[in-house]
Order: structure tokens, then sequence, then C-alpha cells
């Protein structure tokens, strides 16, 4: 069985969200199957840490961050896209997101705060 399991931080950012765009975003997972990443590597950011993988999926105006497990996807963060481009607008540095995030440490401790990780 394919799962996508919230972290109590992004189960909140989501709740935060009026219901209709809950549900549009939502329905973005419709796509997600176990397979995805490897058919549609293309839609989707990778950010690394070590061994640690996190992906980026766009959906709507959000980003939803997450890592995949045996079972399916634990998402991590559900963040706002204007969240992060005004961190890249003020850092000025002229490398992709992706890069960006993954060499910052305040990024990780962003995602750590969102509960235990993954296994």
């Amino acid at each position: 069985m394919f799962q996508v399991i919230f972290t109590p931080v992004s189960s909140a950012e989501m709740s935060a969200l009026p219901k209709t765009l809950q549900l549009e975003i939502l329905s973005e997972f419709q796509a997600l199957t176990p397979d995805f990443l490897k058919e549609h590597p293309d839609q989707f950011g990778e950010v690394r840490d070590g061994q640690r993988v996190l992906y980026r999926y766009r959906a709507k105006d959000y980003r939803i961050y997450f890592e995949k497990t045996g079972t399916g996807l634990n998402i991590q963060r559900v963040l706002h896209k204007n969240s992060l481009k005004d961190f890249l607008f003020r850092s000025k540095l002229p490398v992709s997101e992706d890069e960006e995030l993954q060499g910052n440490p305040a990024f990780w401790a962003l995602i750590d705060s969102s509960g235990k990780k993954s296994e």
C-alpha cells in the first residue's frame, strides 16, 4: 500500500490553509505513485544532505518537501513558494534553488523541526 504521511508540522501547515486550497493541493498527490519519481524525475527537485534525500514537488503555489520511504512518502513541509523566493532573493546567490537549499544548514534545521526523520 502506498501511504502519504504528514509530520505534525506539515499537517499544521496544511490545516492553516483554506479548505478548498487544501483539497487542491491534496489532489496533486493522486499523481504520486511509488514509481512516479523514477518515471517523472523532471517534475521534482532533489536536495541532499549526506545520505538523506529530500524531494521538492510543486503543487499550485506551494512547495511540498518529502522523503520517500519503503511504503510511500513522508511529507516534511508544505511551504508557499514566496517564502523560498524571498529567501533566495535576499541571498542573491547565483545557484539553483535546490543547490542553495542543499548547502544551507538553516533549511535542514527547518525540515528537521517538523519531527522525527523518516527511516
